[in-house]
């Protein structure tokens, strides 16, 4: 069993069998959780809309808590926080945790977990921004590209992606070019700062007719999933 609640911009809730993920919760509702399980607890980065210094109020919650915080976010370092870098690895709690360096700040997070592997891209994206010089915009296009090739030997159960609309036109090329080279049984687009039409034009683009039926709609706050094995 994997449970999925899309708690608002890039945060998310992956519930297993013992085990809580939480990616870049900054704001919504949590659920009513089984705080007998463990808990992991990700920032990608310290920009306000991916981190929060409320997440540490979960440690009067939870007995089995750890928080892996990329290397940028300033944080109490304690026993149970774990703060990584750009292209690291770490095994926490039996969890093999890999980081990809961000095209923005901080890093993106590919998780192995019984089985199950999980990506979540912060703010890793193909940032193509109409206005910027066209060296920039190449540049973009080789960084993004080059981290998301790391993961062409991965099988990924969950991915959480960035769709922005502020990108125009281009609001859908990062997640395009992740789901044509890894292999993706579902993806959650995220980071669409609460602009729920984009689903609609995600699924009248030619380029995702591909994939378009592992792409999960959301549709609120709060919403949950129940994802198959």
């Amino acid at each position: 069993m994997m449970k999925v609640t899309y708690l608002g911009h890039s945060g998310f809730l992956v519930e297993l069998e013992d085990m809580y993920f939480l990616f870049d919760y900054y704001k919504g509702q949590l659920p009513e959780m089984d705080t007998e399980k463990g808990m992991m607890v990700f920032a990608s980065h310290a920009h306000y809309d991916h981190f929060q210094n409320g997440i540490f109020d979960l440690r009067d919650r939870f007995r089995d808590i750890h928080f892996i915080l990329s290397s940028d976010i300033q944080a109490e370092e304690n026993e149970d926080t774990v703060f990584i870098r750009p292209n690291e690895e770490k095994l926490i709690r039996r969890c093999r945790i890999r980081t990809l360096r961000s095209t923005d700040e901080g890093v993106a997070f590919f998780l192995h977990y019984k089985g199950k592997n999980l990506y979540h891209a912060g703010d890793l994206n193909w940032w193509h921004w109409e206005g910027e010089p066209k060296a920039y915009n190449t540049a973009m296009r080789r960084a993004y590209q080059g981290e998301i090739n790391k993961l062409q030997k991965e099988k990924i159960d969950v991915a959480f992606i960035p769709v922005d609309p502020r990108l125009g036109e281009q609001y859908y090329w990062g997640i395009d070019c992740f789901m044509k080279r890894i292999d993706t049984k579902k993806a959650f687009p995220m980071h669409f700062w609460d602009n729920y039409e984009i689903f609609d034009r995600l699924a009248l683009e030619k380029d995702a007719a591909q994939y378009i039926d592992r792409i999960v709609r959301i549709e609120r706050e709060g919403q949950s999933f129940l994802l198959e094995e």
